[in-house]
């Protein structure tokens, strides 16, 4: 067995410095930031962890395909090559580019969602539930049985619970169902996959009771990757073959881009229905800009034609599954605990576990996150009972989250391994002495998408 590292399929070749603060500097931003790393200057970050969404660096060659960029208003060239790149990943016969993921949630759900229906996924992230709620409908979660056992290796815990939608969908509440969208990999439960047999059995189902079927496929590469080496029957094929599986079985898609798309920017609907694209495209044109840009620049087209073939060349995929593995590894050696198995794009802390002596109302989540940036500069963002718990009018804790986990989302192309060890280092030394990490309160918080600009201040020790 070879037990050489994995390269990286690239070498190093413009250099951008990262700012070290002192610890007294450290506490004073997070104090002026209101305990919200949200909040926090990117000028102030040593390691920046907090999305995987726009971060990652791209290559030379994305950078020369750029310099073609056709900035013509309408038809211009690298509209085309974006068309085309889309239309070959994906088989849809009609695209349309937006200016990143949550623009074509507002624009898809508003040709498809009416008050009072239903949208139900295998977990709906953050902008997602709020672009249904926005459109009257309601989101509704059915994760599979498997994704409560954080420590468990089944290997697709991202899939949707069958058993549970099939009988959504042959109850009174069936007829409700606008949607039915699978988020590929799932971010809101670990950085988990969704097997090709889960997306099989949801397009049979959605068949059966004539529910549109669709994908949010922001990481469908790093999706692909991990059904080659988890999905036996899928062993052998590429990430592109099984990229291409996953998009022939849906009605359509909506992706951020600024993800497997190795941009800073962008997004793309696809459709196969004729009279959903018209309906989406007078939408884009209103509210995005013409159908062949939709708010982006040439330059931008042209960056992302190119990312998404270079984001399915298997040595990186490879390569980066190979470096989230090893982190998480060096984070459970440290004492820490994550969600088993480690996904691609991310690790999940599990932060309830490491300090038992805070409380769902004190947020353990959020106060890992906030210590890691106390004690190592290090931005990340919590996924627990501050996000997803329900709150009373005086933004008290009413229903905590199921865990309490803080995301370490990780940008494609950007750190070192070297740097990832020293996130492992950091979060070792807080697991040395636990109970030093304080809690905290909630001082203000807007009604939706609370975490991105809530305000807090530390309980007293």
């Amino acid at each position: 067995m070879n037990s050489r590292r994995v390269l990286p399929p690239y070498r190093v070749k413009v250099v951008e410095p990262i700012p070290f603060l002192t610890a007294d500097e450290r506490r004073a931003a997070l104090a002026d930031a209101g305990y919200n790393p949200f909040n926090l200057r990117a000028d102030q970050i040593t390691i920046d962890l907090l999305s995987d969404s726009g971060t990652g660096a791209t290559s030379t060659l994305q950078e020369s395909a750029a310099a073609l960029g056709d900035e013509s208003y309408a038809g211009a060239r690298s509209w085309f090559r974006f068309r085309d790149e889309i239309q070959a990943l994906t088989g849809y016969p009609y695209v349309l580019p937006v200016h990143q993921g949550r623009a074509g949630e507002r624009i898809l759900f508003a040709s498809m969602l009416k008050p009072g229906q239903l949208s139900v996924s295998n977990t709906h992230f953050d902008t997602t539930y709020a672009n249904v709620v926005l459109a009257g409908a309601e989101a509704v979660n059915l994760p599979c049985p498997a994704a409560t056992d954080l420590d468990s290796a089944e290997p697709f815990k991202g899939d949707i619970d069958l058993a549970a939608l099939e009988q959504l969908l042959a109850g009174p509440d069936g007829s409700r169902v606008g949607v039915v969208l699978m988020t590929i990999t799932n971010n809101g439960l670990g950085a988990q996959p969704v097997s090709m047999a889960n997306l099989t059995a949801v397009r049979a189902l959605c068949t059966r009771f004539g529910v549109p079927f669709f994908l949010d496929a922001a990481r469908f590469a790093e999706n692909a990757w991990l059904v080659a080496q988890r999905e036996p029957a899928y062993h052998g094929q590429t990430p592109r073959e099984i990229a291409r599986a996953a998009f022939d079985l849906a009605d359509g898609c909506l992706i951020s881009l600024k993800k497997d798309g190795l941009t800073a920017i962008g997004g793309v609907v696809g459709l196969r229905d004729e009279a959903r694209y018209a309906a989406c495209e007078a939408n884009l044109i209103a509210t995005e800009g013409f159908s062949t840009y939709g708010g982006l620049a040439g330059h931008d087209l042209e960056r992302l034609a190119q990312g998404v073939r270079e984001v399915l060349e298997p040595t990186y995929l490879h390569s980066r599954a190979d470096s989230t593995a090893r982190l998480a590894r060096l984070i459970n050696d440290a004492g820490v605990a994550t969600v088993a198995p480690a996904g691609i794009h991310a690790l999940y802390l599990n932060a309830g576990r490491l300090l038992p002596h805070l409380a769902p109302h004190e947020f353990p989540g959020h106060a890992l996150g906030c210590q890691l940036f106390l004690d190592g500069g290090i931005r990340c963002a919590e996924l627990g009972s501050l996000y997803l718990g329900g709150m009373d009018e005086a933004h008290r804790l009413v229903t905590p989250a199921p865990f309490e986990l803080v995301r370490l989302a990780i940008p494609r192309r950007v750190y070192t391994d070297t740097h990832l060890e020293y996130v492992a280092d950091v979060l070792a030394d807080i697991a040395k002495d636990p109970e030093r990490v304080n809690g905290y309160r909630i001082v203000a918080a807007p009604p939706l998408l609370r975490h991105f600009k809530v305000r807090l201040a530390p309980l007293s020790g």
